[in-house]
């Protein structure tokens, strides 16, 4: 059996590895801001994955959009609103009995999917990527099919997320 493993798939696993590691440590973190600190290095491990793809809009947007963005507005909402005493508190024997569950049946899920598809990459080797103007235009369109309703939608729910946050740190 001949493997030839190629520098992207090195690059591709270890970038899998960095993900995964920082993925525990976001849920396992006593440490809220810490918990936000790992999710920024899951975000940028996810645009890795993108840009490995050659995916290069969407890296590009889950940079500047996730892992700056969200985290920055995760980090502010947390030194607003959160204390640590909230925090410290013990989990009971059967929500820990069914996060392993969980945890075991989403790894079957992945192994049981790994194993019955039969993934083959692209022959095609060049990049059919739109131009920056036209993903602009179907991103700010009003017509059918375009996303200007939607993306006003969010920045409205951001900025009352913020307002809210603002109202809660206000009260203490």
């Amino acid at each position: 059996m001949n493997m030839n493993i190629t520098l992207q798939q090195v690059a591709f696993f270890a970038v899998a590895i960095f993900i995964t590691v920082f993925s525990v440590m976001t849920v396992t973190t006593s440490k809220i801001l810490r918990s936000a600190t790992y999710l920024l290095f899951v975000l940028f491990g996810t645009a890795a994955i993108y840009f490995l793809l050659d995916y290069t809009f969407l890296g590009a947007v889950q940079l500047m959009v996730y892992a700056g963005g969200i985290i920055v507005l995760y980090v502010f909402s947390i030194l607003l609103t959160s204390s640590d005493q909230s925090m410290n508190q013990k989990l009971k024997k059967s929500k820990i009995i069914a996060s392993l569950i969980a945890a075991i049946a989403g790894a079957v899920i992945v192994l049981f999917i790994i194993m019955t598809h039969h993934f083959v990459p692209s022959a095609s080797t060049e990049t059919d990527e739109l131009a920056m103007k036209t993903i602009g235009r179907a991103l700010m369109g009003s017509d059918k099919y375009q996303y200007l309703l939607p993306f006003e939608a969010i920045s409205v729910l951001l900025l009352a997320c913020i307002i809210g946050g603002l109202l809660i740190a206000r009260k203490r």
